[in-house]
């Protein structure tokens, strides 16, 4: 078996073999193939594509380049929930409080952010303390004990993955459905859980543009999940204008307890309950997503939710007094704010250009080894229907350069368009794959 003979089968358009696909990863992996004819093959799958089988094979065998995490000794049916990348996608604390509230054990290993979509990872380091590295021993206790725990995702966690992805990033292969399907599912299926929860987002916001290839992602990763014995579920929903008011990382925080507080926004509110309805369902809490849906909302409700996440933020050292202080949250030198040229209404707001702002203003990285401002990003003021007079505020762009922020600020004010008729809002979930 050799290279030479995978790359030519699959550009010729033929189905290749558990073995090939092992051989491939295996090799890559190892550094026994070279990066030239890796991109080969990575261009003729992005071309010729791979069919479901080969797809679940590659997970497979990404997956089994690295550890896979033994959860046994967690009481309960565990459940994980990842999102494919927004912009002020903030769920994974919120959903995952009110899912740990209602006795649902989450472990959690999340990424750090890269281009215009943020991390869950940067966001909780804006906690004073807190800790997103942890012994295996001290995770486990945790979700024991409080129930909730997310921490950054190892190096030995589908040790394919990473190599794979730098590659697919610089060869323009990253948007293939296969592609991401088992990158995505190689790390869910390491971790341990025993259930998954899927949100996978279309727009121009997220890397699935259209809702038709968002389902067609859903369906793939759903479909690995239940062959690997792991009771999947998808939620496709819409990215084309930036979750909630909050871009960036302390902000988002913010925003995560404004909303746990009862006081979040509407949008990010019921697509956070929705979502840990799913949890809370399949982690066998609730007979059905209805009755989920009801429990979440009453732990939100009765503050229960909230007191999930301050014991969580102290569980991994950080300062649970931030839940009432902002002020010990990371604080901005310089911002710059946004005012409407029009009286209208917002017709739409492209989340990709303020992704993109905030990433500039600092909040971001361009390459994986950049630092970032965890003070830095940008607040909205408006979204999309509502009403907006010329010289009212749009939005605020923080940060600590004032020529970063200045920048970003005039690169986010292009992302508003104002239009004389009130435009149609519908809800954020589209459809549910299960």
């Amino acid at each position: 078996m050799n290279m030479y003979d995978i790359i030519y089968k699959k550009r010729e358009g033929h189905a290749l073999s558990k073995e090939e696909i092992e051989f491939f990863i295996k090799g890559y992996t190892d550094g026994n193939i070279p990066d030239y004819q890796a991109s080969a093959l990575l261009m003729a799958i992005f071309f010729k594509k791979l069919n479901k089988n080969e797809t679940i094979e590659l997970t497979r065998a990404m997956m089994n380049t690295g550890d896979v995490v033994d959860l046994s000794a967690i009481q309960g049916i565990k459940v994980d929930k990842h999102s494919t990348g927004g912009v002020g996608d903030k769920t994974t604390l919120i959903a995952g409080s009110l899912a740990a509230s209602c006795g649902v054990p989450v472990a959690k290993m999340s990424g750090r952010g890269l281009g215009f979509t943020g991390g869950t990872i940067d966001k909780m380091e804006s906690i004073p303390g807190l800790k997103t590295t942890l012994k295996p021993e001290e995770f486990i206790s945790l979700v024991n004990n409080v129930g909730l725990s997310v921490i950054g995702q190892t190096a030995e966690i589908a040790a394919a993955d990473k190599k794979l992805y730098a590659l697919r990033d610089v060869t323009a292969t990253v948007d293939d459905i296969s592609l991401i399907t088992s990158s995505i599912m190689s790390k869910k299926l390491a971790s341990g859980s025993d259930a998954i929860v899927l949100d996978v987002k279309f727009g121009n916001g997220a890397f699935m543009e259209s809702f038709e290839d968002a389902c067609r992602l859903g369906e793939l990763m759903v479909g690995i999940g239940k062959a690997e014995g792991k009771n999947t579920v998808a939620l496709i929903t819409d990215m084309n204008q930036p979750l909630g008011y909050a871009v960036g990382n302390s902000l988002e925080v913010i925003e995560v307890i404004e909303t746990l507080k009862g006081k979040g926004p509407e949008d990010i509110t019921d697509l956070s309950l929705t979502l840990a309805a799913y949890m809370i369902f399949l982690g066998q809490k609730a007979v059905s997503p209805e009755e989920g849906f009801k429990k979440a909302k009453q732990a939100l409700d009765d503050g229960s939710a909230l007191n999930k996440l301050a014991e969580f933020i102290e569980g991994q050292g950080g300062d649970p007094e931030v839940i009432n202080r902002y002020a010990l949250f990371p604080q901005p030198a310089c911002i710059s704010k946004i005012y409407s040229q029009e009286d209208g209404f917002i017709g739409s707001i492209e989340a990709k250009i303020i992704g993109l702002a905030s990433q500039h203003s600092g909040a971001g990285r361009a390459t994986k080894d950049d630092n970032i401002d965890l003070s830095a990003g940008i607040l909205l003021n408006k979204k999309v229907g509502e009403t907006i007079q010329a010289g009212e505020l749009l939005a605020t762009v923080y940060g600590n350069d004032h020529r970063r922020v200045d920048k970003a600020a005039l690169e986010a004010a292009r992302a508003f368009h104002v239009q004389s008729s009130k435009p149609q809002v519908t809800n954020l979930v589209k459809k549910v794959i299960q």
